[in-house]
């Protein structure tokens, strides 16, 4: 059985992380923590969790250090810049960690990083041995690692999307067009001008356009799945709802790419379903069937409906999934299955409601 840490409790996505190991069979102890509300109980912020702690876990919010100490995994569910030293100490200590900020998503490539988010590393070594969590591209490297950084939300729907058309070189890499739409939690809980409601309601924005710190991570998997250098626009937007990214792909074939697709919608959606055939989180949808964000909303599954337009040159790849839970912490709970030998599923099959 599993003790498990969560370091940002009460941040939006350490809460769902929270909501989600409370249920997990293999979790035995759940340790929580938040810096604003430290001796608090987590009932006293979130109200959905009233009456609903168990032996699990007694919903006191604990110092950070005391969390990890009694954990086996630390969750750390912060702003970039900070789990680096949780991280150093639980590689010292003999845990796992597994950061849903950005600090660990960029391999050895610190100046990237450093371009992005304005801060160096300070414990380069912990980076090398790091591995990047998404389960669909590097599963046997998660299953052996011992720190995990778990991918932007963006990026995943946008990498997912792409994926077996790069690995096989259908489509060229210097003219990808990746359209998101996300709701109002991706911006975090902490309210701005940007996700107060009389901002954001009964509006539909573009924002941090050419900018988005995802567009140099949805970059660099796609170059290194195709292994060639990808440019990417990335245009993110924030839609008037809670959850969920709606990214639609565009991306042009190159002549093998045409001649193997042949115009064909089927012959595409057939690459995919192969890609994706032995995947238990990606549903290639049937002909005819579009993919939206209710259709995956609390769910751990990212669906994707392709089409083959501009006269069979264009590739146009929708993607859905749900910004909580497969963009931040069911990935990061699926990568915690990989890390302990346990089904990949375990915890997190969760059937999106149907309304």
């Amino acid at each position: 059985m599993i003790q498990a840490g969560i370091i940002g409790a009460t941040g939006y996505a350490g809460a769902e992380l929270f909501r989600i190991l409370l249920h997990h069979p293999e979790v035995e102890k759940i340790y929580c923590s938040s810096v604003s509300f430290e001796g608090q109980r987590i009932e006293s912020v979130y109200q959905n969790f009233f009456n609903q702690l168990s032996s699990k876990c007694d919903g006191m919010l604990l110092p950070a250090e005391e969390a990890r100490k009694k954990a086996d995994v630390v969750f750390t569910a912060l702003p970039h810049g900070i789990a680096e030293q949780h991280a150093d100490w639980c590689i010292r200590n003999g845990k796992k960690i597994i950061d849903l900020s950005a600090d660990f998503r960029y391999g050895t490539d610190e100046d990237t990083f450093a371009e992005w988010y304005k801060k160096r590393w300070e414990f380069p070594e912990i980076h090398a041995e790091s591995v990047y969590g998404l389960p669909e591209l590097n599963r046997d490297a998660i299953r052996t690692a011992r720190v995990i950084g778990n991918p932007g939300c963006y990026v995943t729907s946008a990498t997912l999307a792409l994926l077996p058309v790069l690995r096989e070189n259908l489509v060229k890499t210097d003219s990808l067009i990746v359209d998101s739409k996300s709701g109002v939690t991706g911006a975090g809980r902490n309210a701005t001008m940007t996700n107060q409601f009389c901002e954001c309601g009964e509006s539909f924005s573009a924002y941090a356009v050419g900018k988005h710190r995802h567009q140099s991570e949805i970059e660099r998997n796609c170059s290194l799945i195709a292994k060639k250098k990808a440019s990417v626009i990335f245009t993110p937007h924030l839609v008037p709802q809670s959850r969920g990214i709606l990214s639609t792909v565009y991306a042009q074939l190159t002549e093998d790419g045409a001649r193997r697709i042949g115009n064909s919608a089927e012959q595409l959606r057939e690459i995919y379903r192969e890609a994706y055939r032995d995947e238990p989180f990606v549903r290639v949808l049937p002909e005819g069937v579009c993919a939206t964000t209710r259709t995956v909303r609390y769910s751990n599954f990212c669906d994707i409906q392709v089409y083959v337009v501009n006269g069979g040159k264009t590739l146009e790849i929708i993607s859905c999934l749900d910004n909580m839970i497969k963009g931040a912490s069911g990935q990061a709970v699926q990568n915690m299955n990989l890390m302990f030998g346990l089904d990949e599923r375990s915890g997190i099959s969760f059937v999106p409601p149907a309304f």
